[in-house]
């Protein structure tokens, strides 16, 4: 039963996934640190208000994440493209909840940026808090999976060692379509790839992590408690635009797919962003 955020008619709703349609949830309005699986699950259903998922806007899977934390170089063919060494611990970076936008939306080319770069990743949505969790005991934490286009803008990531301004820019991440539960799906060895123009540019699946995730959210919990709603984005593949040769950046027009198997897919159009 995948579970969405989403907009009609002025109103925002979580639903139930029911084929093409969305069953509402009494009580709720979007999928955060109110929504455990708990809470999930003894939701009442509004039938009489399901609505065409075609006819409604879907907003972020989780639109207000206390904490957005990324990882970075966590497959061995993106380590190596970029030239650097395996981590021996996890790469983390973090995003804004500014950063997201829906799984529709467009993509839009900041007039600052010449090197918008795409990064298809799985990522988990933590469904119980916790602060030092171990990784026997992590997937328990978990609520669910959905998909994530870690757009980057690598010429102002690469400013400086730190890759903050290049990641957290302002409605540039994708995240969606929908809230997967673990019950409805198996990420151990999930196929995770990117096609641009019928090309496919990025393939792996998640058995070749190099930080599984269990030892994800223990290393990122040992620092910080993670609560409900908090979104951990796991990694790329390798073939990232700006290591190819020629590099290849997104452009005005181009239509970016992500898929993560038994996850989602999410399709985004690229737009230049218009700055009056």
């Amino acid at each position: 039963m995948p579970y969405a955020s989403y907009q009609h008619q002025g109103v925002r709703r979580v639903g139930r996934v029911d084929g093409t349609r969305l069953i509402p949830l009494d009580g709720l309005t979007e999928l955060g640190k109110d929504t455990t699986a708990d809470v999930l699950d003894q939701a009442a259903e509004l039938p009489d208000k399901a609505v065409d998922v075609d006819d409604v806007y879907l907003r972020p899977v989780v639109p207000n994440p206390d904490k957005l934390i990324c990882v970075g170089l966590n497959y061995v063919a993106h380590v190596g493209e970029s030239k650097r060494q395996l981590p021996e611990y996890p790469v983390l970076f973090t995003k804004f909840a500014s950063s997201l936008i829906g799984p529709r939306d467009d993509i839009e080319l900041p007039p600052e940026s010449g090197q918008v770069d795409y990064e298809a990743e799985l990522a988990v949505v933590i469904g119980r808090e916790g602060r030092r969790i171990t990784p026997g005991n992590a997937l328990e934490h978990v609520l669910g999976y959905t998909v994530a286009n870690d757009v980057t803008m690598r010429d102002y990531q690469y400013k400086t060692h730190q890759w903050l301004q290049g990641k957290a820019w302002d409605h540039s991440t994708p995240l969606g379509p929908y809230l997967v539960l673990p019950s409805e799906t198996d990420v151990s060895a999930a196929g995770v790839r990117t096609l641009l123009g019928g090309e496919k540019l990025q393939s792996s699946d998640t058995s070749r992590l190099i930080f599984d995730i269990p030892t994800l959210i223990a290393a990122i919990s040992e620092f910080t408690t993670l609560l409900p709603g908090d979104v951990i984005l796991t990694g790329t593949p390798g073939g990232v635009g700006y290591r190819r040769e020629p590099q290849l950046f997104l452009k005005d027009g181009d239509e970016i797919t992500v898929e993560v198997d038994g996850v989602g897919t999410l399709v985004n159009r690229v737009r230049a962003e218009r700055v009056s």
